[in-house]
């Protein structure tokens, strides 16, 4: 794949309408100039879409892709930016290790549906060396992942707001795996009102259920065994959840249930559910508090034993988080909530996280 050419305007008609063609053929742009260029002559005023990535693109990526190509229509422009930002690696983090695989990223991005990959060094991105001016995360940035990587989401939002300003699209894509940074994004753009939409996309798994992540490739198969307690205990938890849910619902129902306060385990005993009631109990007892408390007690079973495996697991964190500023949550919580956890396997640290839903039998 070579550089981008420039291309007059009349060189790219459409054969039936004379129009210039938006969705040009996929190229490879490296400085801004170019990306200027191209985004200037083959972008579509409401359908220009940007989904941002550090390469090492695995399908999860090539989702992002095709859901903004989805969106933006067979003519929309669709750029694809792979930079690996070291604003936000922190002393003794993977930059020098992150993998660079460029020539695989293009044939990824191209075949996904992208119009233009934008893949500049990181003197194109920071001219004169680290920037003096950067985004400040607050709040919201110094909790979980920022707590166990100071200044990481200071980084990635400069760069973020960076690539907006210079894409300019009125869409963006970001995966849900990474719920906190999809959450600080969309605290920016709210704050400082950038002119885009931002776009959640559902997280990409494995059949094996590990969440897909460029660092993956790191796990030898013995570390990957392990690793599937992440998914596994969030899966763990939305069956909890699901549980509670349903029997909820249907201690709700019975006759007189509304008029008193009755416990979850005595409507179920009245149900003749001996062995949901005294598993009701049981939950009560391990986690008082509530539903929350119950979600949280199932995904840490779980996490435990794989802190016994060889090679073990070594937790970082659990938290189940109001999603709008990521504060763990109350064991009484009706709402919107996610489930996030994050562990070393080996050399190798992995996130997860799922949504879930409170209350939803109310």
């Amino acid at each position: 794949m070579t550089l981008f050419a420039r291309k007059s305007v009349g060189s790219a008609k459409s054969a039936k309408s004379g129009r210039p063609v938006r969705h040009m053929p996929a190229e490879l742009v490296s400085d801004v100039e170019d990306l200027e260029f191209v985004a200037a002559h083959y972008g579509l005023p409401g359908r220009n879409a940007v989904v941002m990535t550090m390469g090492a693109l695995h399908d999860g990526h090539a989702t992002l892709i095709r859901t903004a190509r989805e969106r933006v229509g067979a003519d929309g422009f669709v750029v694809v930016t792979v930079f690996v930002n070291p604003l936000q690696f922190g002393a003794g983090e993977d930059l020098d290790r992150y993998p660079r695989t460029l020539e695989a990223d293009l044939e990824l991005a191209f075949d996904a549906g992208a119009s233009v990959v934008f893949a500049p060094s990181a003197d194109e991105v920071y001219p004169g060396g680290e920037p003096q001016v950067r985004i400040t995360a607050g709040p919201m940035g110094e909790r979980l992942e920022g707590a166990s990587r100071p200044g990481h989401f200071d980084g990635m939002l400069t760069v973020v707001a960076k690539l907006l300003h210079l894409t300019s699209p009125d869409l963006a894509f970001f995966g849900q795996k990474d719920a906190q940074q999809l959450a600080l994004i969309r605290r920016m753009v709210r704050d400082l009102n950038f002119p885009v939409e931002i776009v959640g996309v559902e997280t990409v798994r494995e059949t094996d259920g590990l969440a897909l992540s460029s660092r993956n490739r790191y796990l030898s198969a013995e570390e990957r065994r392990t690793a599937l307690a992440l998914s596994g205990a969030l899966f763990a938890a939305r069956e909890r959840l699901a549980s509670q849910e349903a029997l909820r619902a249907r201690a709700a129902s019975l006759p007189g249930a509304q008029g008193r306060a009755e416990t979850r385990a005595e409507a179920l005993s009245r149900l003749g559910e001996a062995r949901a009631a005294a598993d009701a109990h049981a939950v009560a007892q391990a986690a008082e508090g509530g539903a929350a408390e119950a979600v949280r007690a199932a995904a840490r079973a779980v996490l435990d034993e794989a802190a016994k495996a060889e090679p073990p697991l070594t937790l970082d964190y659990l938290a189940l988080v109001d999603p709008a500023d990521f504060t763990e949550v109350a064991g009484d919580h009706d709402g919107e909530a996610v489930l996030a956890v994050a562990a070393r396997v080996g050399t190798t640290r992995l996130i997860d996280n799922t949504p879930l839903t409170f209350g939803a039998t109310k």
